[in-house]
């Protein structure tokens, strides 16, 4: 039984401490992943809000695919949103940052 333990007791701290690298790669390559991918993800608000954001992105995208100027206040969601009322001005501020923020991490069409 001793030379067991004599044997096995550094096996296995040897074993814990080269896992520990690992897990630490893991995590933070998971961390760099959640970074990159935030800015296409809408803010906290209202549901019309959070559309406007995706919009945004898609506007710019088919903006810079077709060579059109880029100015999120000429697109036609902008200028004519899909909601009603009071909405019209979250939606608008959502649509013109995401499409602010797809234009700065240089997003193209698929395909493109």
């Amino acid at each position: 039984m001793c030379k067991l333990t004599r044997f096995a007791t550094p096996l296995l701290a040897v074993a814990i401490m080269s896992s520990v690298p690992f897990v630490a790669l893991a995590q933070s390559s998971q961390n760099q992943n959640s970074a990159v991918q935030d800015w296409n993800t809408p803010p906290a608000g209202t549901e019309q809000a959070q559309q406007g954001y995706r919009d945004g992105i898609e506007a710019a995208k088919l903006d810079t695919l077709t060579k059109r100027k880029i100015d999120p206040k000429v697109s036609h969601l902008y200028v004519h949103p899909p909601v009603k009322g009071a909405a019209k001005d979250a939606y608008r501020a959502s649509f013109e940052a995401g499409y602010k923020a797809a234009i700065e991490h240089g997003v193209t069409a698929p395909g493109a």
